[in-house]
């Protein structure tokens, strides 16, 4: 029973490496299509976005056959953020006020970063951004009064990138580069709620 536990706690990183995994597949079966080129032929890791993946037809006007596997990914990737999100809460923060403010913060930026690829978009990049930053923001609380620096510094970075993301998104000459910065993001705060998952190891779920 001790062990099936101790599994469980790990459910946040076997979700984020089974989307690792769809969403190289998701991309291997976009048609093509990009910001940069849309008669371009398959998925250009430099110019095209994760929601690409998601639209019901490619940017080429192909009919988008990743779209079901990329729309599990999302879902699989969320649920194990804020899995993540709900652990760290119940396992290390001790002030009931942090404790909700995690929770809630989790859960509303992944609801948003699921419904992303709607017409809403900018909506649910806003919420995911705001809500993604404070939740980090009370992530490094914690962090800063356990002591771990590496991962608090870590979650600096993410915020960084958060704020970079946002940037290149609203400033027109600069989201031609938002594909990368996106996918260097994504590497780095998945990286990172690994790493936060980790920690969890000798720790127990009240």
């Amino acid at each position: 029973m001790k062990s099936f536990k101790d599994l469980l706690i790990f459910l946040p990183t076997f979700g984020i490496l089974i989307f690792v995994v769809l969403f190289v597949y998701a991309a291997s079966l976009y048609p093509g299509g990009s910001q940069a080129d849309i008669n371009s032929v398959g998925f250009d890791w430099f110019n095209n976005f994760w929601c690409n993946l998601m639209l019901e037809n490619a940017l080429n006007g192909q009919e988008n056959l990743a779209r079901p596997t990329a729309f599990i990914a999302i879902i699989i990737l969320c649920s194990s953020v804020a899995l993540n999100y709900y652990y760290f809460a119940s396992i290390f923060e001790k002030n009931r006020a942090w404790k909700l403010i995690l929770k809630i913060s989790g859960t509303i930026s992944m609801v948003s970063a699921v419904f992303i690829f709607t017409k809403y978009h900018d909506v649910m990049t806003t919420l995911l951004s705001v809500f993604g930053t404070f939740g980090i923001i009370a992530i490094m609380r914690r962090l800063h009064k356990n002591n771990m620096t590496f991962l608090k510094i870590s979650g600096i970075v993410c915020i960084i990138l958060v704020v970079m993301n946002n940037l290149f998104y609203y400033i027109e000459n600069l989201i031609e580069y938002l594909p990368v910065i996106q996918k260097m993001t994504f590497i780095v705060i998945l990286t990172w709620v690994i790493g936060l998952n980790l920690k969890m190891r000798n720790k127990k779920l009240l």
